[in-house]
């Protein structure tokens, strides 16, 4: 064979077998996140959502900082096709004045890693509110709800709900009728008048009953002595996930793979005149052992959901069946979702959103 003959034959291999191979691709929400004006000496936290658009796992190795004064953490499970991660870092300022740092993403997405950046102005006071639109009698924050996404046995995911005290007597800021899965830290622990600081949630999925969603109000006292109320509750909701961080790459390699008939995002049409509609999905088990359901769940009484077979074998199927009553809708009105999780190690998690189409 003769190197033209040699050249083709390679430029065909690469071709076929090259250009097949399954291959990460990792995105974000956001490359940049500005705090605006944070309080001098006052820890704050950004968070960015990573996703794997590619269609092989994403494995985030490293989550290195530009500076000493950031602690960065990191979805440290491989991100399955289609799957969502985070990557947090927490910023301590220990000078006045603007700032502008960067993280750097180590993974098997790229041989560089991928950075992204936040930025913002540290003050002694902060000179406006427009970063804490939420108010709670003279008490400014930046969110009434607090999401922790995906957590295992072991873990300790934090989150922070940012207050500024815009009343004219100190505060202290205090959580009340918090589960035995969290637990709260004020800091400072107390707030000057014009200051800000931050509550830090610290999650314990080890207290958690089981796999699934938990949700929870807790109340954000306002002053000594204080009561709870819809005007001062703010909403905690945690996702519990089963842990695949001890399996070997064979159990891997012969683990179920869940397939789906539809999208996450699914349509549901309801006939002029009519409150209930239904809707199936196709559940197939692509893998090589038996896939489990572990848990169904629904986010609103008026939606229905069942699953006649609870291990679906390999090679074999199982039909979900959603329903929905429109007269049975929730007060609050929060986004219609069913929650599914299974033994599937590469996607535990799926979660329908259902778009209610009226004809």
């Amino acid at each position: 064979m003769d190197w033209k003959q040699i050249l083709c034959a390679t430029g065909l291999w690469l071709l076929l077998h090259g250009g097949a191979e399954a291959q990460p691709q990792i995105a974000f929400d956001k490359t940049m996140h500005d705090f605006g004006s944070i309080r001098w000496k006052v820890p704050v936290t950004a968070e960015f959502e990573v996703r794997n658009e590619g269609d092989a796992p994403l494995v985030i190795n490293k989550v290195s900082a530009s500076c000493g004064c950031i602690v960065a953490g990191w979805t440290k499970q491989p991100i399955p096709p289609g799957g969502t991660g985070y990557v947090r870092s927490t910023f301590d300022a220990k000078a006045v004045g603007r700032f502008h740092k960067t993280v750097g993403i180590y993974c098997n997405a790229s041989p560089r890693p991928v950075y992204l950046a936040f930025k913002g102005t540290v003050e002694y006071q902060p000179k406006d509110y427009s970063a804490y639109p939420y108010a709670i009698g003279s008490l400014r924050l930046d969110t009434l709800r607090v999401d922790f996404p995906d957590a295992c046995k072991g873990d300790r995911p934090v989150a922070e709900i940012r207050i500024a005290n815009t009343s004219g007597t100190p505060y202290e800021p205090v959580l009340m009728h918090l589960p035995p899965y969290l637990s709260a830290e004020a800091v400072p622990a107390r707030l000057e008048e014009g200051e800000a600081g931050v509550v830090r949630l610290t999650l314990n999925p080890d207290q958690l009953a089981g796999l699934g969603l938990h949700e929870t109000s807790v109340y954000l006292s306002r002053f000594p002595g204080d009561k709870v109320g819809t005007d001062n509750e703010l909403w905690v909701s945690s996702v519990l996930l089963p842990d695949f961080s001890s399996l070997s790459e064979a159990e891997r390699q012969n683990a179920p793979k869940a397939r789906l008939s539809a999208d996450e995002d699914i349509e549901m049409r309801l006939e002029a005149g009519k409150h209930r509609v239904s809707r199936k999905i196709a559940l197939a088990n692509d893998g090589n052992s038996a896939l489990e359901v572990l848990a169904l769940q629904v986010s609103d009484p008026a939606i229905g959901i069942s699953v006649k077979k609870r291990f679906v074998q390999p090679g074999s199927s199982a039909t979900l069946r959603v329903t929905l009553n429109t007269k049975e809708l929730g007060r609050r009105r929060q986004p219609l979702r069913v929650l599914m999780i299974t033994n599937d190690p590469e996607r535990p998690k799926v979660v329908f959103r259902i778009n209610v189409i009226k004809e």
